[in-house]
């Protein structure tokens, strides 16, 4: 399983005690330095069932920066998955890669379904 979050991020230090507290084996990666590719978004994107705009992070710095509450609506999925594959901060965390899912933000009722099981 890939754990995919930013260590300075307080849900993202919290979904990290949740899986260790439980015991669950994970690689970690910190999204900042290793941004998300381009194919990992939309193969994320696509497994995770969520919409395209879910995979932003709308309270972060970026986002607002950029005005990508107006510009997103505006934008193709192409333009979204590009903008997103340029910085990680862009993009929502925690995220769980698991062998048949993808979970995106920490809801642990949700990992509890999901990620325990996996």
């Amino acid at each position: 399983m890939l754990f995919v979050c930013y260590p300075q991020c307080s849900t993202c230090r919290k979904a990290q005690q949740w899986l260790d507290s439980r015991g669950i084996k994970y690689e970690i990666r910190n999204i900042k330095t290793q941004n998300p590719t381009l194919d990992e978004l939309r193969t994320w994107h696509a497994t995770s069932g969520i919409p395209l705009r879910k995979l932003f992070n709308t309270s972060g710095l970026q986002y607002r920066a950029l005005n990508l509450k107006e510009k997103l609506p505006k934008m193709s999925d192409d333009e979204q998955y590009a903008l997103l594959a340029t910085d990680g901060m862009l993009v929502k965390r925690p995220i769980v890669v698991g062998p048949d899912f993808v979970l995106v933000g920490f809801n642990e009722k949700e990992w509890s379904s999901r990620v325990g099981q996996a």
